[in-house]
């Protein structure tokens, strides 16, 4: 791997925000609503009336707003955690990789191009531990 690609991935991993305490507290309403749709029925009331079910976790205009647009990085910024996140992507037919080359700027085929590239690096046999 060139020197341009690896300081390309490590800008990328700096530009996803670090989903700590303080975000996962600011974002507990939107994953509390991503949550829910475990359930088929609660897929189906998001919708059928989004502005309702947003509504009765009480989202903030802030999150409320990346919903609408579909605005991934935005949610992440709004304390979306990516895990809760898929389960809204899954809605609209979207996966975590998708995500991922939404967040990171990139075509989902580059975005799995570095995670292979990622997982090369890693000795084979190694523990995902020892490997970090």
């Amino acid at each position: 791997m060139t020197s341009d690609a690896v300081s390309s991935d490590a800008a990328r991993r700096r530009a996803i925000p670090l989903f700590d305490g303080d975000l996962a507290q600011k974002g507990f309403a939107l994953n509390a609503m991503c949550f829910s749709f475990n359930s088929q029925a609660n897929r189906e009331a998001f919708l059928a009336d989004e502005e309702a079910y947003c509504a009765k976790f009480a989202l903030t205009a802030e999150q409320r707003d990346a919903v609408a647009r579909r605005d991934v990085l935005a949610m992440l910024e709004a304390g979306g955690n990516v895990y809760y996140l898929a389960k809204l992507a899954g809605i609209f037919g979207l996966g975590v990789q998708d995500l991922g080359a939404l967040q990171t700027g990139m075509s989902v085929e580059d975005f799995k191009a570095m995670l292979v590239r990622w997982a090369d690096k890693v000795p084979a046999g190694a523990a995902i531990r020892e490997a970090v």
